[in-house]
C-alpha cells in the first residue's frame, strides 16, 4: 500500500490506521494564536488615532476633561480587545474542523470529524453529500472549503490560510474524494463561486491597467469596453471637485474586465494558431519552386 497519495494531494491526503485523513488544520496551537493575534491587533490599530488624538489634547490642554476622555477611550480598547479575543477563541474552539477520517480503508462505512478539542463519529449512511466549493477573485484562489452534508446538518471544513490544503488543487481533490465515496453511493460536486462585487470607483480599474491587462493601447479601451459590455463608472474625485470641477475619471469592472482579458488571450493565441497553421513550410516551398 502505497504511504501518501501522490501529487498535489500528498500534503492533505494521508492515510492512518484506521483509513484516509483529510487534514484542514495541521496545529491547533497556530490556529488559537492566529485568531488572538487578530483579536489582539485589531482593535488598538482601529482605535490608535483617536488614543492619539486624545493624548495630544490632554497634553497641551492639562485639564482633567481631556485627560478622562483619553483613559475612557483607552477604557473601552481594552474591552473591546478582550471581548474580542473571548468571541474568536470561541469561535475557534466551536467551530473549527482540524481533519477527517474516511474509515476503513478501501470501502469506508464511518466517518469521522475531528475538532478543536472533540471528535464525533457517524456513520456512512449519515453522509448525504460533499461539496467542494472553490473561491476566486480575478482569476485567482481566495479559499476552499469542503462541506458535508450530514442529515440536517451541514459542517464547513475550511483551511488555515497558511495551511497545505488551502493550495490544493480542487478537482484533483474532488477526484479524490469521488473516488473514495463513490463506492457508497455518496454524491461529491465541485463548485466555483466567482467574487464579483468590487468596490467602486476604488476597487475598479483605471484605463491604464485595464489596457495592460488587455495587452492593448489605451486609446482602444473604451471601444473594447462598449463591445464586449464592461461595466463603466464615470466620477468627479475628491481633489477634483474642489480644485477642477471639471474633471472626471472613468474606470472599469474588473470582474468583467479580467474576463475580457481572457477572451483576448484566447483569440490570439487561435489566430497565432491559424496562421501558423496556415503558412507553408520550408519543404513546401522548395516543392513549390521546384515546379
Amino acid at each position: 500500500m502505497e504511504t501518501r497519495r501522490p501529487g498535489s494531494l500528498a500534503e492533505v491526503v494521508l492515510p492512518v490506521t484506521a483509513g484516509w485523513r483529510l487534514l484542514f488544520v495541521p496545529s491547533r496551537a497556530r490556529e488559537l494564536a492566529v485568531a488572538l493575534g487578530g483579536s489582539i491587533m485589531v482593535p488598538p490599530v482601529v482605535a490608535a488615532p483617536l488614543l492619539l488624538g486624545a493624548l495630544v489634547a490632554a497634553v497641551i490642554s492639562g485639564s482633567s476633561l481631556a485627560w478622562g476622555i483619553f483613559w475612557v477611550l483607552l477604557a473601552l480598547t481594552v474591552v473591546a480587545v478582550i471581548v474580542l479575543a473571548v468571541a474568536m477563541v470561541f469561535v475557534t474552539v466551536a467551530l473549527m474542523v482540524r481533519w477527517v477520517e474516511f474509515r476503513p480503508l478501501g470501502a469506508p462505512a464511518q466517518i469521522v470529524i475531528a475538532r478543536f478539542l472533540r471528535s464525533s463519529t457517524m456513520t456512512m449512511a449519515d453522509l448525504q453529500r460533499v461539496v467542494v466549493i472553490e473561491r476566486l477573485s480575478l482569476g485567482q484562489r481566495k479559499s476552499i472549503k469542503v462541506v458535508l452534508h450530514i442529515g440536517s446538518e451541514t459542517v464547513e471544513c475550511e483551511p488555515m490560510t497558511s495551511a497545505a490544503f488551502s493550495r490544493v488543487d480542487a478537482q484533483a481533490l474532488t477526484d479524490w474524494l469521488t473516488e473514495q465515496l463513490g463506492q457508497v453511493q455518496v454524491a461529491v460536486e465541485h463548485q466555483t463561486e466567482v467574487k464579483r462585487d468590487f468596490l467602486r470607483p476604488d476597487a475598479w480599474w483605471t484605463p491604464s491597467h485595464t489596457a495592460k491587462v488587455w495587452q492593448v493601447p489605451v486609446g482602444e479601451v473604451d471601444g473594447i469596453a462598449a463591445q464586449r459590455g464592461v461595466g463603466i463608472y464615470q466620477y468627479t474625485p475628491a481633489a477634483a471637485a474642489m480644485y477642477s470641477p471639471g474633471t472626471s475619471v472613468i474606470v472599469y469592472d474588473p470582474g468583467r474586465a479580467y474576463d475580457v482579458g481572457e477572451e483576448l488571450r484566447a483569440e490570439r493565441a487561435a489566430g497565432q494558431a491559424a496562421d501558423s497553421t496556415a503558412a507553408p513550410g520550408p519543404a513546401e516551398d522548395d516543392a513549390t519552386d521546384s515546379r
